[in-house]
């Protein structure tokens, strides 16, 4: 039962019968309860955590459960829980043994009458002590905005309610060139800043009036009062002006110190002067110390840059002009760069730069916005306007052995052999290998999955989905990793096109099916999303091995969401809509995955009862600047949520993205920015 008002509580005893007297006894006394019944204290962790709740009834004399290491967990995982113990005997030597371990009290079954007074005593000292705490959080809150208010008086400050400036500081007006209050002050902040950025800033107003924003900075364009643009860094919060709610909008001074103005020397060695943008000896020491980490999850690309047809450009504008023209297309590529990026001037009109993404496609759909962007942009120099065009040649590093002068070379002739394509294009070199080295490359992976399987040396990763209505649902996206000989993880990446070509991919399902199972009756998350390949999805006895699994693992179906990539339920229709007509009343719960990168997404919501649809992170690249994105994203999300289909948006990588999906309607993200790629979490017993 769990009707409004009722308490939350965790029962700990081995019977069923105890769970329901208390329950009974509670009622009574006019505190409808809520009672969690766990039996074994290792799942006291895990309700604690989850359940929030205000008391705990621990049966402590049941096979003999030490209240020492009770509490160990209770102090851990909910240290302000109060703690009553239930013992067949009660008195004082009990009472004080108890207490001196901090349990609050002991009671008994027996005294209905006194465990109704002690449990009403609990609950109203529990409440007064977390509306004391609430309200000194946020008196020592306020201290703090005004302290900082006060004291940080050249950070520019501006008060925003209703999307309307209401108040500005000094340094705000002086930033943005307005020579007093009265000229700002009744106009809207949109106003101050390039409309490429106006979604992602309107996104994380919203969300900060609503509470639903938290240290997070945003990256814009200012306009100001003279025309020009002026990268910022934003920090907004919630606050008060007038006695009105409203958002404090902030561009933090920078503090110099002599470590800082060191740095800046350093740094102003390392850059070229004219676009800010390393060197090319630094670019390449930067980018060889980036790839001495391994990558986590995810690809890594060289990115080749050049405007096309410079050569006319600069017998246009002059020599002179022609660097305050890259100067202004430098500004442009770096205002689509990811602040993980490695970007770098390589050499008179080219850039390079050392991207990482969660997918080849998320580069690809990089490389394609940087290519729209440039092409849409009017450049404005010496007193000529001018459109151009460019060309992004791509490198792949692989995960092992990464080889940043054959990548840099592969991105070089990919850039050359676009432009001599006529340009306007991202491109990549195909480089794929004859079959005979395929077969060659297949047999050697072969061997080692076979190996990894028989030797259960695959992992379990998670990765935690947010979600962006401001609580916790406890969802993980399972991914997997191989172990080699050396116990040196392998990404998927490297091994799982070879599984395909060999019909394994269905023998690492399993494995992961298997595995999630045990990490879901070990760990009892909400829900965990397990990808099936197209060979497990057309496997008609997969019902059947499921059934058997659940048999085995005693774990709610509930908490597993099968996930289906777009282009595998569009190519295998009517094998994903039988696979999901068998496995939703079996329980489990059924999502797309990638959903967007395909010809029509919208006709697959339409015709298959998922649970979720998982947006693909390639629309992610560039969505913060770009309306056409915005507007595709947006109806996908219409159409799930009339379906009452919950929506994800995958490889999140910066906090402007995460609030224009706010605005969009998305309920959670997945990605870089939630959490640093995957940890592992389960070794599987197979």
């Amino acid at each position: 039962m769990s009707e409004a008002g009722a308490v939350p509580m965790i029962v700990m005893t081995r019977s069923q019968d105890h769970v329901e007297a208390v329950n009974s006894t509670l009622r009574n006394a006019g505190h409808p309860a809520h009672c969690t019944w766990i039996s074994d204290l290792r799942d006291l962790s895990d309700a604690l955590t989850q359940i929030n709740p205000e008391l705990l009834v621990c049966f402590s004399e049941e096979q003999g459960i030490d209240l020492g290491t009770i509490m160990k967990v209770r102090n851990q995982f909910g240290p302000e829980v109060p703690v009553l113990i239930v013992r067949a005997r009660v008195d004082e030597e009990v009472i004080a043994e108890a207490m001196r371990a901090g349990a609050q009290d002991v009671i008994s079954l027996a005294n209905r009458n006194r465990l109704q007074s002690v449990v009403t005593r609990e609950l109203r000292a529990f409440r007064l002590e977390r509306a004391l705490n609430a309200t000194l959080n946020s008196a020592r809150e306020y201290k703090q905005q005004l302290q900082t208010f006060m004291t940080g008086s050249a950070d520019a400050i501006a008060h925003v309610a209703d999307g309307i400036v209401v108040d500005a500081n000094p340094a705000w007006l002086e930033l943005f060139g307005f020579p007093d209050a009265e000229s700002l002050v009744g106009q809207p902040l949109m106003d101050l800043f390039d409309a490429d950025r106006q979604a992602a800033l309107k996104g994380a107003l919203v969300a900060t009036m609503q509470g639903k924003w938290s240290d997070h900075a945003l990256r814009m364009n200012a306009q100001l009062s003279d025309g020009s643009l002026l990268a910022l860094e934003l920090t907004l919060d919630r606050s008060e002006f007038d006695g009105e709610a409203c958002v404090r909008v902030c561009v933090p001074t920078r503090k110099d110190d002599d470590h800082e103005i060191e740095e800046q020397l350093q740094e102003a060695v390392r850059t070229d002067p004219s676009t800010g943008f390393l060197h090319r000896k630094y670019f390449i020491d930067a980018a060889r110390a980036r790839l001495q980490q391994p990558v986590k999850g995810g690809v890594r690309y060289v990115a080749y840059l050049k405007p096309d047809k410079f050569a006319a450009i600069q017998g246009d504008i002059g020599i002179m002009a022609s660097e305050d023209f890259l100067v202004a297309f430098a500004e442009l590529l770096r205002d689509q760069l990811q602040p993980s990026d490695v970007a770098g001037r390589f050499g008179g009109n080219s850039f390079a730069a050392l991207l990482e993404r969660g997918t080849t496609r998320d580069v690809e759909a990089w490389a394609e916005h940087v290519v729209q962007k440039i092409g849409a942009n009017t450049f404005l120099v010496a007193d000529k306007s001018l459109t151009a065009t460019c060309t992004v040649g791509l490198g792949m590093l692989p995960s092992t052995n990464p080889d940043l002068a054959s990548a840099l070379s592969d991105a070089a002739s990919a850039n050359r052999r676009g432009r001599d394509q006529g340009g306007n294009q991202f491109y990549v070199v195909d480089k794929s290998d004859t079959d005979t080295r395929v077969q060659a490359y297949d047999k050697i992976w072969v061997k080692h999955i076979k190996s990894a399987l028989m030797e259960n040396r695959f992992r379990l990763v998670q990765q935690p989905i947010a979600s962006l209505q401001g609580d916790d649902k406890g969802m993980f996206d399972v991914l997997v990793r191989m172990l080699d000989e050396q116990q040196k993880e392998v990404l998927p990446s490297e091994f799982m096109q070879a599984a395909e070509r060999n019909d394994l991919l269905k023998n690492i399902d399993r494995w992961v099916i298997g595995a999630s199972m045990s990490f879901c009756a070990a760990r009892k998350p909400s829900c965990i999303f397990v990808r099936l390949s197209r060979d497990t999805v057309i496997d008609k006895s997969l019902a059947t091995w499921l059934g058997n699994q659940l048999k085995a693992s005693k774990v709610d179906p509930a908490r597993i969401c099968f996930q289906v990539t777009e282009d595998t339920a569009a190519q295998y229709l009517n094998q994903t809509r039988e696979m999901i007509k068998t496995l939703k009343p079996m329980g489990f719960r059924l999502a797309l995955e990638h959903l967007g990168a395909g010809r029509d997404p919208a006709s697959l919501i339409e015709h298959l009862a998922v649970d979720f649809v998982k947006i693909d992170g390639s629309l992610m690249q560039g969505l913060a600047s770009n309306p056409i994105l915005q507007q595709k994203v947006k109806g996908l999300v219409d159409i799930a949520k009339r379906k009452k289909i919950e929506t994800i948006a995958e490889r999140v990588e910066d906090a402007n993205t995460m609030a224009v999906l706010w605005q969009l309607g998305i309920e959670f993200i997945q990605g870089y920015f939630v959490n640093a790629p995957e940890e592992v979490v389960l070794k599987a017993e197979r």
